[in-house]
This record gives C-alpha cells, sequence and structure tokens, in this order.
C-alpha cells in the first residue's frame, strides 16, 4: 500500500532543476567556507534566476501547484479587498493601485472588474513581479479582460520613482516570502544557523551569530519576556525595514495594505512557539524541514507584524489598522460581496458559502492571516478596519 504521507515525485523537468540549483547551493557552501547563511540559502532556493522557486516554470498556485492563496480561494476576497481600494481612491480623488508579486493575477482581474462596478478604477493597476513565470501567467490572466481594463494594466520591474505614486499598494502574501535569518538561544550566546554540504545532503549547521544579529535577537527576547528555554529556535526578517521604507519613499499619499500570516512580537516568539514559524509548502504539504527540495518547495516564514508597524512608523507612516483577515473582509463588505455574488449566480451559492468560511474561521484563514494598514495623507477611518481594532496587541 503507498504511503499516505509520502511526497509526490517531481517530474523530469523539475527534478533536473533541482539537481542544477542544488549544484548551485553547493558551489555557494564551498565559497563561502562551508556555512552558508539560512538567508542566502532562501534567497537562492527561492530567486536563484532560472532555478529558483519563483524564477523556475513549476506551477506554484492553486489546486495544480503547492498553495492556494485567498484569491484563487474565492472571489469575495478581491471583491472585499477592492470596496476598501475605492474608499481610498475616492478619499484622494482618484489614483494608482500598485499589487506587489501578484501571483496568478486572478486578484487583480477580479479586483479591476469589481472596481469598474463601483465605479472606482484607478488610472493604472500596476504590477510589481519578480517571477518571470508568474508574471506571464497574470499577462495570460489580465489578456482576457475587456479593453478599458486591460489597457490600465502595467508591469514594473522596480518601484516607482521617490513621491510617484498615489493610491493604494497591495501585498498579499509578499512579506512571508522574504529571505530570513534563522537563530538558536543558548546560555552561552546566540547561534547563527545555516546549510551545509555533509558529503551526501545538504545539512544544518551552526556558529556564533555576528553582532547585529546577536543584539537584535537579545532585544527580541528582552521584549517577550526573556522566558526562552536553551535551544528556542526562530527566525528574523532583516530585510522588512528597508522594504518598507522603499515602499514608504514611493508613496506620495494612500495606503499600503498587506495581508499574510503572522503575529504580534509577543506572539511570535513566545516561549512555547520554540522551533520558529519557518516551513516548506510542496503540492499542499506542510515541510517542516527547509532543506527538502530546494527549488521546488515554497519556504516561508510568518510576519511579525510589530516590526511591520515599527517599520511602517519609522518612514512616516500611520498605522491605521490591524486586524484579522476575517475581521477585515467582513468590514470591507463581505456580506454585501457574498449577496452581490449569489444573485449573479444563485446556483453559486453553497459554493460561496463554503468559501466564506474558508476565508473566515479560524482554523482556516480567518485568524491565521493578519490585515494591517499604513497610511500617509488618508485620516479617514477604514471600513476594512472598523470592525476590530487589534492595534493594542501589537
Amino acid at each position: 500500500m503507498p504511503d499516505p504521507h509520502a511526497l509526490p515525485e517531481p517530474d523530469a523537468a523539475a527534478r533536473e532543476t533541482g539537481e542544477r540549483l542544488l549544484q548551485c547551493l553547493r558551489g555557494e557552501i564551498d565559497r563561502a567556507g562551508g556555512f552558508l547563511p539560512f538567508r542566502r540559502y532562501m534567497e537562492l532556493a527561492l530567486y536563484a534566476p532560472g532555478l529558483g522557486y519563483y524564477a523556475a516554470g513549476s506551477r506554484k498556485l492553486g489546486a495544480g501547484g503547492d498553495f492556494t492563496t485567498a484569491p484563487e480561494t474565492s472571489p469575495l476576497f478581491a471583491r472585499c479587498l477592492a470596496r476598501q481600494v475605492a474608499q481610498v481612491l475616492e478619499h484622494l480623488g482618484g489614483g494608482d493601485v500598485l499589487e506587489f508579486g501578484a501571483g496568478s493575477g486572478v486578484l487583480a482581474v477580479d479586483m479591476l472588474r469589481a472596481l469598474e462596478s463601483l465605479d472606482r478604477l484607478p488610472g493604472r493597476y500596476l504590477i510589481l513581479e519578480l517571477s518571470p513565470d508568474l508574471r506571464a501567467r497574470q499577462q495570460q490572466a489580465v489578456a482576457g479582460l475587456p479593453d478599458a481594463l486591460r489597457e490600465r494594466v502595467r508591469w514594473l520591474d522596480a518601484l516607482p520613482e521617490a513621491g510617484a505614486l498615489r493610491g493604494v499598494v497591495l501585498a498579499n502574501e509578499v512579506l512571508d516570502a522574504m529571505p530570513v535569518e534563522v537563530f538558536t538561544w543558548t546560555p552561552d550566546g546566540v547561534r547563527e544557523k545555516g546549510v551545509t554540504w555533509d558529503g551526501h545532503a545538504l545539512a544544518w549547521a551552526g556558529r556564533p551569530a555576528g553582532p547585529e544579529l546577536a543584539a537584535a535577537v537579545q532585544r527580541l527576547r528582552s521584549e517577550t519576556g526573556g522566558h526562552w528555554a536553551p535551544g528556542y529556535t526562530s527566525e528574523r526578517n532583516p530585510g522588512l525595514s528597508a522594504w518598507v521604507s522603499a515602499v514608504s519613499d514611493a508613496l506620495d499619499a494612500g495606503l499600503i495594505l498587506l495581508i499574510d500570516y503572522g503575529y504580534p512580537r509577543h506572539e511570535y516568539y513566545s516561549a512555547e512557539r520554540s522551533q520558529g514559524t519557518l516551513m516548506g509548502h510542496y503540492r499542499h504539504r506542510a515541510l517542516t524541514d527547509p532543506l527538502i527540495l530546494p527549488g521546488l518547495a515554497d519556504l516561508t516564514a510568518h510576519v511579525d507584524f510589530t516590526a511591520v508597524a515599527e517599520a511602517g512608523l519609522a518612514a512616516g507612516l500611520e498605522v491605521a489598522g490591524y486586524t484579522t483577515q476575517a475581521w477585515f473582509l467582513i468590514g470591507a463588505g463581505l456580506d454585501a460581496a457574498f449577496q452581490e455574488a449569489a444573485s449573479e449566480d444563485p446556483r453559486a451559492q453553497i459554493a460561496l458559502a463554503g468559501q466564506v468560511r474558508q476565508l473566515t474561521l479560524p482554523g482556516e484563514m480567518g485568524e491565521r492571516f493578519q490585515a494591517m494598514a499604513l497610511t500617509r495623507g488618508v485620516p479617514v477611518p477604514l471600513t476594512g478596519f472598523a470592525g476590530r481594532d487589534l492595534r493594542e496587541r501589537l
């Protein structure tokens, strides 16, 4: 009888890509003296040109891929986001939408249709996508839109110039894919985890953390109670602050809406979460070992939303809202979106009800995913954050 826990075998093309990436990683490990910091490993595993998970041609999203995001789960997600976007665009008197990492393109397509129905289309719908494969899928999806919508879509290779963007920035499941450092707390000090080659396979290795990482971990331990047991392991995203700062620089006025799985800092680094949040995703299976199937599995770490808020404030933004995905969608008109969609196709009502459960139930996406609003020049209460304000937890 087949092992129900066995991973599906990659096809020949995927195996070849994985082997080429493995050779690339072994070369990096050799050049680094036998120890490759995990942050660099994650960067290569996800983004190495032509070889990394997001740079090669494997299918990533949906039932035939490795994971499913909220936009693929239900068009109701885009309809709710569109209501929040429409509120901000109305306050600004118009503007653009910039979506980071637009995945399969389904959110862009559904958002444009929803914004058209709300009579609040953006001047442009900009997409900043690092993956050539995903950009091609997005272009294919957008090609099915009417001319009046399709012509608003533009793909970018970099952020707009400073102050050139006025409108809404969307980042759904973007921050979790940023490379992280991995550390272990010991009575003798902080150790950095990295990757080595043991002669047969990739393996974990450790070394004393450098001054910056050691100091950052000491601060995290102090801020969250200092009750870590020896061997406590977790992650830190050192690129987060620079990313928020860069997006802030581009934004003249508007909203940065971030939706991702994560926690406030005191929950992220609680003593009970002693093995961190780092994991892989392959064919809808969770991998606890991120060194398995390099380049073929997605790698993610949860988001420290306290760090996001701190970075936003440091960049001159206001933290205008923080709540769960469920409460955000409810505030942004989930009930009305459901009624509209059900009236358009009464036969879909049962399916839509199931999608609402997936998006909102605590055991599904409802509480695992969090929503945060960073704003500049938008001094109005945001509808998506009107139901439950969790900023005091940050």
